[in-house]
């Protein structure tokens, strides 16, 4: 039998009606999400003190980005990136030639989250495999959009011209900022545990190093729940309808993507929910693959909104510059049928190697988000 169908059926599983085992995935996943929130903190809080050093080492388009995954993969954002990058561009610190690659790379940057979340199914070569492929397709995707668009950015600055000329319409408009609620939310939940590890430890780097185990541990904990009680949750019937709507439109997973990320203010959010879905089956791949492009579109309105208010012409460029190559990469990589799910061939490959050699799933976490932009920015 396989591990779905033991999951399904069970007999120790607790009769509970619908309703109670709904209000237990919710409670569940808003425990994930606050593990999700204490790893980024703990990531963030070890690596906060080198993110602006990394902004003004910059020495070449590849430096700039190498630094954008690293700050990305530092501060666990890339909506904080990318505003801080809007702000360097608009008091002058660094140019728009300079930011546009530094943006790049925080797309890459940013899908370390959902890929670390990954990692907890190890234990299970089934869910694992799957849960792999639903991280690191939007690896992939990334990496694609930069090897296409970088170079034409670079030979053209195709870019950067056409964000100007949209960030010129916008010029006099004056914006604001939001918060989310969920966002609120979960940040209370995570500022709880964080304030107890940092009373408790004192040091802020051993506070940092704590709190990102914690957060793990609390992923692997709510994650392991879930995907139990999602399997019970979602009737056969209903997941077939499911996928078969996201099968049928990708368009729809793509504005799915987009208004869940502006309504939870995180790429990394979205995708990391993704994860636990696809680990249990109840939501392919493929069908999963468009709420992660529509995530990439979601991601860049902190950026846009922070733009809107400083009013600098060259911080909306740098803004619309994020949107515009989101956009630019969906279109290009997306509507043939030939090249659509190249990602997701490409991380289900990996993700079959990565269940027969679970090493290589560290290697690849550590060597792509890691020892890769710190060679690059060293050589370049």
């Amino acid at each position: 039998m396989s591990e779905t169908e033991l999951e399904r059926e069970d007999p120790s599983e607790p009769a509970l009606p619908w309703y109670a085992r709904a209000l237990i995935v919710i409670g569940l996943l808003y425990l994930f999400l606050v593990g999700v929130k204490l790893l980024e903190s703990g990531i963030k809080g070890v690596g906060s003190d080198y993110t602006d050093a990394l902004f003004t080492s910059v020495s070449s388009p590849l430096s700039a980005l190498f630094v954008g995954i690293l700050a990305t993969v530092l501060v666990q954002s890339s909506s904080v990136t990318t505003a801080t990058i809007v702000g360097l561009v608009a008091s002058g610190v660094v140019d728009v030639e300079t930011a546009v690659p530094m943006v790049m790379g925080a797309n890459i940057g940013t899908s370390v989250t959902n890929t670390l979340v990954s990692l907890t199914h190890v234990r299970r070569s089934e869910s694992f495999q799957r849960a792999f492929t639903a991280a690191t397709m939007h690896d992939f995707f990334n990496l694609l959009a930069v090897l296409i668009l970088f170079p034409l950015e670079l030979t053209t600055g195709f870019l950067s011209r056409l964000s100007t000329s949209i960030a010129g319409l916008f010029t006099d408009t004056s914006g604001g900022s939001f918060d989310s609620p969920i966002k609120a939310a979960v940040k209370w939940g995570s500022g709880l545990v964080e304030s107890l590890v940092e009373t408790l430890m004192g040091s802020s780097v051993a506070a940092a190093v704590v709190t990102a185990v914690l957060g793990i541990l609390v992923i692997f904990f709510a994650l392991s729940l879930i995907t139990k009680n999602m399997r019970v949750l979602v009737a056969a019937r209903i997941e077939t309808s499911l996928n078969a709507a996201l099968a049928k439109s990708g368009l729809v997973g793509i504005v799915v993507g987009t208004i869940v990320t502006i309504a939870v203010q995180s790429s990394s959010i979205t995708t990391s929910i993704l994860v636990p879905l696809v680990a249990s089956g109840v939501l392919l791949a493929r069908n999963a693959y468009p709420i992660t492009l529509g995530a990439n579109i979601g991601t860049t309105i902190t950026a846009l909104l922070a733009a809107l208010g400083s009013g600098s012409v060259d911080g909306l460029t740098i803004a619309f510059t994020h949107t515009s190559f989101n956009l630019i990469a969906i279109l290009l990589l997306y509507p043939w049928p030939r090249i659509r799910f190249v990602p997701v061939q490409l991380a289900a490959g990996l993700a079959g190697l990565a269940v027969k050699h679970k090493s290589l799933a560290i290697v690849y976490v550590v060597g792509v988000f890691i020892l890769l932009p710190l060679v690059g920015i060293f050589i370049f």
